[in-house]
């Protein structure tokens, strides 16, 4: 179930006990990671296509995807993207992620952690549930377990700009603006259409050059 992390080492080694932010630090929200793909299914759930035909899909999305100009264009590409990751080819996984992405909706933090950890024991190579459950534990502040489930997503998923932008957003809540400055550029190159992305890059690029922001 574990899996091999060397090309994650700037992720690896932030997955560790992170330090309390103080009260007068503004707490996380949904809003900072953006929406959410939602998580509707037909009753009884849907099931993947051969899934040498869904890499190779999503391989084309995303060559599209990174050369797209057009906004609209790109926002329509990133949303086929994540519509085949949300499919885990399980129709158990498929209902309870549904009920999972509405509990976190309904800020019913709880729930939503006992389902997302029993989607990963089900599925431990389904990177959405990960990166689902890293949102979870983003909202409750729990950084360090964030963190390692971000890792788990990238792993499975080296693409995934959700999870790259949570990234993003943690280390530069943690004062790590070199790291997360990276970080966000590497989504930005994935998905560049993330204007959350190029705000950010705005922003942190100004704050080393010493200029106001």
């Amino acid at each position: 179930m574990f899996i091999a992390l060397f090309s994650l080492s700037p992720v690896v080694a932030l997955a560790q006990p992170v330090p309390d932010l103080g009260p007068e630090v503004e707490a996380p929200s949904l809003e900072d990671l953006g929406s959410l793909p939602e998580v509707e299914f037909d009753e009884g759930g849907k099931t993947v296509a051969d899934g040498n035909t869904e890499i190779t899909k999503l391989d084309t999305l995303f060559a599209q995807l990174a050369s797209s100009e057009e906004p609209s264009v790109a926002e329509a590409l990133a949303n086929e993207i994540q519509k085949i990751w949300l499919r885990s080819g399980s129709d158990t996984v498929d209902v309870l992620m549904s009920r999972a992405g509405k509990a976190l909706q309904a800020d019913e933090h709880g729930l939503a952690l006992d389902l997302l950890d029993t989607i990963v024991t089900l599925k431990p190579n389904y990177a959405e549930g990960w990166n689902r459950r890293a949102t979870v534990y983003y909202m409750q502040q729990d950084f360090g377990r964030s963190l390692a489930d971000i890792e788990r997503t990238l792993a499975i998923e080296p693409r995934h700009w959700g999870a790259l932008s949570g990234l993003a957003i943690i280390q530069r809540r943690l004062g790590q603006e070199a790291r997360a400055l990276e970080t966000f550029k590497r989504s930005l190159a994935i998905h560049p259409g993330l204007e959350n992305a190029k705000s950010a890059i705005e922003d942190l690029e100004a704050n080393a050059s010493g200029e106001p922001i």
